[in-house]
């Protein structure tokens, strides 16, 4: 069996936005590039990610210390120096990084973003530095509502290895604790005119209710259980 290919995070600049997804994506196991032209910023991350470098991210000849081709995510998290978050972006693409995301003060700043290829555009803080590391370790998980600080419901991407299976079968509330209270679920219809409506429907499902291809299930559980719901 091919061994699975490991995603790789770049994370430019490391003010409290750029630290804390640093600090959740290691913590979750992903392999992190941390870079800020500050090395007491390096210095307070460089135990915790996978490499550390001190560069000025607007200097193009300073990327060569980064394997580049092997980031599957960049994310440009420059604060206040809106010329710099957008050279930062500019070089990225220009050196190939697959997905990019920017954090933008102004709309205007957000455009010009989009525009230099940025993929993604972000305006937080702390704590949405973390939600934004959970998305990226966990991008099956369309979206999440806390409960309480441990326990969220969720709506997840039904996995592909679900297909045809019942949630009896599954045994997820034994397995991962995770109790599925309803399924989103696609519907055909056609309208007067013989055109294909598509209608999405609310369906709180029985044990035996077999899952199919696009079903969104909504789960109630532990953070990291819904986290892990892929790997059943």
């Amino acid at each position: 069996m091919a061994k699975k290919q490991e995603h790789v995070f770049a994370v430019i600049g490391l003010g409290t936005f750029g630290r804390r997804v640093c600090e959740v994506l290691s913590s979750r196991g992903a392999s992190v590039i941390a870079v800020d032209s500050d090395p007491g910023r390096i210095e307070g991350v460089k135990d915790m990610v996978t490499q550390a470098v001190v560069m000025d991210a607007t200097d193009e000849g300073g990327y060569a210390q980064i394997a580049l081709e092997d980031v599957n995510v960049a994310v440009v998290a420059i604060g206040d120096n809106i010329e710099g978050s957008i050279l930062a972006t500019a070089l990225l693409k220009r050196n190939g990084v697959q997905y990019i995301i920017s954090r933008a003060l102004t709309n205007i700043h957000r455009q010009v973003l989009i525009q230099v290829g940025a993929d993604d555009i972000i305006n937080l803080e702390e704590d949405e530095g973390e939600r934004l590391a959970v998305r990226l370790i966990a991008p099956q998980v369309l979206d999440r509502t806390p409960l309480s600080k441990d326990i969220s419901i969720a709506e997840v991407y039904c996995p592909e290895e679900f297909y045809g299976k019942t949630l009896a079968g599954l045994s997820l509330r034994q397995k991962l604790g995770l109790t599925v209270v309803a399924i989103k679920r696609n519907a055909l219809d056609v309208d007067e005119e013989g055109n294909s409506i598509r209608t999405e429907n609310l369906v709180f499902p029985q044990g035996n209710e077999p899952l199919i291809e696009d079903d969104i299930l909504i789960v109630v559980g532990y953070n990291g259980d819904i986290e892990q719901l892929k790997h059943v």
